[in-house]
């Protein structure tokens, strides 16, 4: 803003030019914008829009500018306002007037839509990979402890027997979904801006092609308008890691719930707990306390970019300024949230004893009891009855399934026999020999299937 004032007969106010500066955020696109300008640069050489020797002269310049950033040595002038005029300022005291063609074919409009874009698919690569070292450690965990046998539960009321692993497995299936949708929306950011100009296209003869080939671009957007308009490919990633930080944060629940003295089913490791600045005695599982409440401020930033979205007419309008932050605090939370959760669940220790007890308690194998009744012939709405009301006499009496008499059994179903005492978490557990179910069988095939998909890292 304070910049480019030739339209104006004031200068900028310096609040108002503090007010709408990004460049204190956006420099962290420098290596996607100097990437982007050299290809620009190269194209405009091609084309004959700049003679080759000036195209030489500007990429070599940027070239010296990215070095000079990268060494800490460039100076962020605050009077320029955003990460694009800082560079090209600094290309001009550099290589004199030569690096005011630079601009020539191209808006700030596509710029910054091409160099956001960059940053996006740099975003996916990193947040695929630091999901699959997620999915190994909790690979690791599981196999491990293939053997460990936990209650499952529904309305966090005990329900089934299940092994750790399965249970563990189901996050890393979600972390499957999560590829799975970042993978898909690699498809929508592989799209070049560049070339469309503030809204309109450009008025020289470019070469769109060539600039989506020098940048690893599939293809070349199809309306000038939605180029520089669109920030979709922002709001599927904010969406994507929204979803996964949910699915951490799950996890984290747990953690914080297992660790407790009234679970005990885990202990977090010190380097991932802290002490209380009263309590001698606490290990508090501050990570994944932490990961449910960054889940918050990441699905923030997708609100907040959708309520921004939401009423801006075509094209460019500055409140997409307001993407960036967002979209840079959304991967970093994301990508740091995921390496802890790694080294946390690698280093966790388990307490089979306890988790074993867990699965004998809260009449976990009332289910069995039911399948048992169906498999002598009864209906199974019959059997669940019977066994509902056997529950409720036990609870009433005090007593476990295996401390009941074979006589109070058939009070309530004369189909009972002595082999009713052959149920076990055990049996219930190679019951469940299905397809994704958590029989040991199916779970040791799910493990070997998981590890291929991943591989050891």
């Amino acid at each position: 803003m304070s910049h480019i004032r030739g339209r104006f007969s004031k200068p900028a106010d310096k609040l108002a030019a503090r007010y709408t500066a990004s460049l204190t955020y956006d420099r962290r696109l420098y290596q996607q914008d100097i990437t982007g300008s050299i290809a620009h640069a190269k194209m405009l050489g091609k084309q004959g829009i700049i003679t080759a020797e000036e195209a030489r002269t500007i990429i070599g310049g940027l070239d010296s500018i990215r070095e000079e950033i990268a060494r800490g040595e460039f100076e962020f002038k605050t009077e320029l306002e955003d990460i694009h005029m800082a560079v090209e300022s600094r290309l001009i005291e550099k290589v004199g007037d030569v690096g005011r063609k630079l601009h020539t074919a191209r808006s700030r409009n596509d710029q910054v839509a091409l160099d956001t874009r960059l940053f996006v698919i740099g975003a996916i690569a990193d947040t695929i990979k630091a999901l699959r070292n997620f999915q190994r450690a909790l690979l690791d965990l599981a196999e491990a402890n293939k053997d460990v046998i936990i209650p499952g539960y529904t309305h966090l009321q005990v329900a089934q027997p299940v092994l750790l692993a399965h249970h563990l497995l189901a996050y890393f299936e979600m972390a499957e979904r999560d590829i799975a949708r970042l993978s898909d929306s690699f498809k929508r950011v592989d799209v070049l801006p560049l070339g469309s100009g503030a809204l309109a296209g450009v008025a020289n003869s470019v070469d769109r092609e060539f600039l989506a080939k020098e940048l690893g671009f599939s293809q070349v957007s199809r309306n000038s308008l939605d180029a520089v308009a669109d920030r979709d490919f922002i709001l599927e990633y904010e969406a994507g890691a929204a979803i996964c930080m949910m699915h951490l944060s799950r996890l984290a629940e747990e953690l914080v719930m297992w660790s407790s003295a009234e679970f005990g089913f885990v202990e977090i490791d010190d380097v991932y707990a802290t002490g209380s600045s009263i309590m001698p005695q606490k290990k508090n599982p501050d990570v994944a306390e932490l990961a449910r409440g960054k889940t918050g401020r990441v699905y923030g930033h997708l609100l907040a970019l959708l309520t921004t979205m939401k009423g801006l007419p075509l094209a460019y309008n500055r409140d997409m300024q307001e993407d960036k932050e967002g979209l840079f605090d959304t991967v970093d939370t994301l990508l740091a949230t995921l390496e802890v959760f790694a080294g946390m669940v690698r280093t966790l220790k388990i307490n089979p004893e306890n988790t074993h007890q867990a699965a004998e308690r809260g009449y976990i194998l009332a289910t069995d009891l039911a399948d048992y009744l169906v498999k002598k012939g009864e209906a199974f709405r019959t059997a669940h009855e019977s066994v509902a009301k056997l529950v409720n006499y036990a609870v009433r009496k005090g007593k476990s399934f295996s401390e009941l008499k074979i006589n109070e059994y058939q009070r309530f179903s004369p189909m009972f026999d002595e082999d009713v005492y052959q149920i076990s978490v055990e049996s219930s557990l190679a019951a469940r020999d299905v397809s994704g179910g958590t029989s040991p069988r199916r779970v040791k095939q799910a493990l070997a299937r998981a590890r291929r998909t991943v591989g050891r890292g």
